[in-house]
């Protein structure tokens, strides 16, 4: 978020016009998707380079900022239910690849992990429409 978007959000908060709760959960929203499409991409680029335990660590965090991301979503909005089924798919690759572990073939850990990445960009389309707290 630039200077002038945060100052803005800062002064709709101050005047009230937007709930400060929302205001964060929406700043929450936004720094966890940019953080799991970072991750979802370091993950299968490692991949690519054999590292297995690169692959699974960031599947984790993958995995971790899908699911503080569930957790700031209005199961009411339309939207946020659409961006929820992309980030339960992406927790469920990620557990597989966790279940494979490092010890395996890093090829093998790859479908899933780029799998993940799919549904982590999918997720990432709706959660920009996506309002926290329901506004």
């Amino acid at each position: 978020m630039n200077r002038v978007s945060r100052a803005v959000l800062v002064a709709l908060v101050a005047v009230g016009w937007i709930p400060a709760a929302i205001a964060g959960a929406e700043q929450g929203i936004r720094d966890h998707t940019t953080a799991m499409l970072k991750d979802a991409e370091e993950m299968v680029a490692h991949g690519g380079m054999g590292d297995a335990k690169a692959i699974v660590h960031h599947c984790g965090e993958v995995s971790r900022h899908a699911e503080a991301i569930l957790k700031a979503l209005v199961p009411a909005d339309p939207r946020a239910k659409a961006a929820a089924s992309h980030l339960q798919e992406a927790i469920r690759y990620c557990q597989r690849v966790a279940e494979m572990g490092d010890k395996v073939d890093p090829g093998a850990s790859l479908n899933p992990a780029t799998k993940a990445r799919t549904a982590a960009r999918d997720a990432a389309k709706h959660l920009a429409t996506v309002k926290a707290g329901g506004a």
